[in-house]
């Protein structure tokens, strides 16, 4: 048996002969430019992001249904909310920029590693806050219908059920209704993020480990 290990060895030592042996150098290159890909993917996605929704607005539908929030008041709210959110998504995407930046220039593992810290903390903010404008805008339209002193005005499908139903009745299942579907979009934003920033920061996350252990 002893025998056989001893032959084993010294087979896995004839092949490890074999193998390329990367420096110090060429590892932190590697994870270096791994690391600047990410990053960069990180801000082609997020400026996606951003404007992929507002093809939305290019369809007549999409345009009849944003008539709902001036039947309910919110017009001047939320066209405030939207030049909020558009100064905060540039601001993101200028920092996603700046993070690119910044790790594409060849650095010490030290400084590399402080940059992958700051891009992950970035993008955890940023994505705290796409959900949490969700919960905010639903938590509006919850608000105007329960101010919505002619709920049937409002939407108009809803005028044929005015003999069987009372307007309080059709206001509270309209708000549990928006609640359930603001519950559910955030989750399944929160489950596409998880997918596309998620996989990405793991990635960089392992970018990290590598660079921690090329340090000891």
């Amino acid at each position: 048996m002893t025998d056989e290990l001893e032959l084993l060895k010294k087979d896995w030592q004839k092949k490890e002969a074999h193998l390329p042996k990367l420096s110090y150098e060429e590892i932190h290159n590697m994870i270096w430019k791994k690391s600047s890909s990410i990053v960069k993917w990180i801000l082609i996605i997020s400026i996606l992001e951003f404007t992929l929704p507002h093809l939305l607005y290019l369809i007549p539908s999409f345009q009849d249904n944003m008539e709902v929030y001036d039947n309910l008041g919110l017009h001047n709210y939320i066209i405030g909310l939207t030049i909020f959110s558009y100064c905060v998504a540039f601001y993101f995407i200028l920092q996603f920029y700046r993070r690119y930046k910044e790790i594409s220039v060849l650095d010490s593992s030290k400084n590399l590693m402080q940059k992958i810290i700051r891009t992950r903390a970035t993008v955890k903010h940023y994505i705290i806050y796409s959900l949490s404008m969700i919960m905010v805008i639903v938590i509006m339209m919850i608000i105007g219908v329960y101010l919505d002193d002619d709920i049937f005005s409002t939407f108009d499908q809803l005028r044929d059920k005015t003999e069987k139903i009372s307007a309080e009745k059709i206001k509270i299942s309209l708000m549990i209704g928006m609640a359930v579907m603001g519950i559910l979009l955030t989750a399944v934003m929160a489950g596409v993020y998880f997918l596309l920033y998620g996989l990405l920061l793991r990635k960089l996350n392992r970018n990290y480990k590598e660079l921690k252990q090329l340090e000891v």
